[in-house]
């Protein structure tokens, strides 16, 4: 829900997160990519094969975290210890 760049002081994403500035169906629709879609002999097939390319490339934490836009993907499990341990840190 934000990123260092908004001035968070730690931010930590779950491995099923998506992040990205657009959805992958929206991206589909930037010029790049209807261009590339539109030239395609199957439109049908190289959208879904765009949008896909999309998802794993963009739209996870670990290219957020690669990024330097989070500290850390983390495990549901973790969250609770994770954000108490994060709270006591910035406490003072």
């Amino acid at each position: 829900m934000s990123s260092k760049y908004l001035g968070t002081d730690i931010t930590y994403a779950w491995p099923s997160a998506e992040i990205a500035v657009i959805g992958p169906e929206g991206a589909a629709n930037i010029p790049v990519y209807r261009r590339q879609i539109d030239a395609a002999q199957d439109p049908v097939a190289e959208r879904a094969r765009v949008i896909e390319d999309y998802r794993k490339r963009f739209l996870n934490p670990y290219a957020a975290a690669e990024a330097d836009y989070l500290d850390d993907v983390i495990e549901p499990r973790e969250t609770r210890a994770r954000v108490y341990a994060a709270l006591v840190a910035l406490r003072d």
